[in-house]
Formats: C-alpha cells, structure tokens, sequence
C-alpha cells in the first residue's frame, strides 16, 4: 500500500503532517490537519488503517513536544501521572471499539461541546493567562484522573478536540495557565497515542512505513512550534488555542451536517 503512494501524494501528506506538528505542538489541533490530509491521500484505505496511520505518525511529534516544554516548564509530575495513565488506559479501550461503534453519532455531541468550549474562553480573556491552581492537591488528582480516563477513551474511539478538552480541563477547572496546560497535554497526549497505537498495531491498521515518514515530518513542525509557544507564552497559546477551536467547530458541523 504504501508503495502505491505517488510523488505528489507523498509530498501532500508529508506537508500536512509538518503543519500538524507545528499547529499541534503549541495548542493541540494537529489532527484537524492530518487525519483529513491522509482521509483524501488514501481514499481506498479502511477508515480504522488511516486513524491508525494517524496516530502513529502523531505520536513522534507530541513526544517530541513534550520534551521540549519539559525543558522549561515544571508542573507537577503527580497532576501529569494522574491523568496520562488512565489516557492510557481510555485511549487502548476506545482503540479496540473504533471500528465497531459508529461514531458519526458523537459529531453532534462534539460539535456542542467544542462550541461551548470556544464561547466559555472567549468570554474569559484573562483566563489561563496567569496560574491559579483550584483545589486541594487530593482533588486535583480525582479530577485528572477523570478527565484523563473519559477524554483518552475519547481520543482512541473518535479523536477531533482531544486537546481542546484536555487544555479546558487543566485550565478552567484545575487552574493552570495555557503554557503549562499545553506542557501537561502533550504528555497526556503522547500516552494517549501509545495506547491506540499498540491497539491498532495488534489488529494490522497500521501503514508503519507511511506513519514513520509521516512522523519525521512532524517532529520538525513539533520543534518549531514548541520554542515558539515557549517564547509566546500563554497570550500566544491562548490565540492559536481559540483559533484551532473555531477550526474544529467549523470542520465537526461541516461533517455532522454532510452526514444527514
């Protein structure tokens, strides 16, 4: 299959895997870029096959990610922990039910909650700007432990918004600021990926040749985005985080209504 990939093809899927990392790596989004570049480069290919790609091909540039803002940002390993391991855990279980559940039924649901997710932090300016944790320590992790188990199993059955609702979560309700709820996504994130990636492997759904070139090409969009969240801040954060929000309500709607 991947030999019967054309030069432009090729290319095509490399680009968007690029700006996939970039967009990714400072407030998540990339598969708005990626999932759909590699739905219209293999259109042949089974639906459960390109979601595997996908997440192969992710997997290298959140990691890289991760360690770059591990380099400059601190949060607490606990927080992390809490809500990687059940992602983990979530994500394997939604990996192993993607191809049995139809979930054109969750675009609804999802196309709500994203728009919620974009009015609730426009209307909130300063919110995430600076950090201001909420709760006792114990409740934090109760509440990352939630979060990280719904939203990883989220992510391996259906995908779009993983990071929107995971940077909501930590900003909103635990009171992190952006740049350090971006630094704790990417490694929720990376553990997310692992458990659907070792589903996906298992049962065949994974074009390895494609995903690792594809994921050369998003570790170099990781490292450029990464230094230039880190420079930015949370006001850039907050900027591209709003605006991957509004893409992602604009392309769930368009699919939600296409599929009536």
């Amino acid at each position: 299959m991947f030999a019967d990939l054309t030069l432009a093809t090729g290319l095509f899927l490399i680009s968007a895997s690029f700006f996939a990392g970039f967009v990714d790596s400072i407030a998540g989004g990339g598969g708005l870029i990626q999932l759909p570049a590699l739905l219209i480069g293999l259109p042949k290919t089974d639906t459960v096959t390109v979601l595997g790609t996908n997440k192969l091909g992710s997997v290298f540039g959140t990691t890289t990610a991760a360690a770059l803002y591990r380099r400059q940002i601190k949060p607490d390993i606990k927080v992390i922990a809490a809500m990687a391991i059940p992602a983990f855990i979530g994500s394997a279980i939604g990996a192993s039910l993607a191809s049995r559940i139809p979930t054109q039924s969750m675009r609804p649901i999802v196309l709500v909650l994203l728009i919620v997710v974009a009015i609730y932090t426009w209307l909130k300016p300063d919110l995430g700007k600076i950090e201001l944790l909420r709760h006792a320590s114990k409740r934090r992790i109760q509440i990352s432990i939630a979060a990280g188990l719904t939203i990883g199993f989220y992510d391996g059955i259906f995908g779009p918004g993983t990071g929107s609702f995971l940077m909501l979560i930590l900003v909103a309700s635990l009171g992190y600021a952006f740049i350090t709820a971006s630094a704790i996504a990417k490694v929720v994130n990376v553990s997310t990926n692992v458990g659907a990636i070792m589903i996906f492997g298992l049962h065949g759904a994974i074009i390895w040749q494609l995903g690792l070139m594809l994921g050369a090409a998003n570790v170099t969009g990781a490292v450029i985005g990464s230094r230039l969240a880190i420079r930015g801040g949370s006001v850039l954060v907050r900027k591209v985080f709003l605006i991957v929000t509004v893409a992602l309500i604009i392309k769930v709607g368009i699919d939600t209504f296409a599929s009536f």
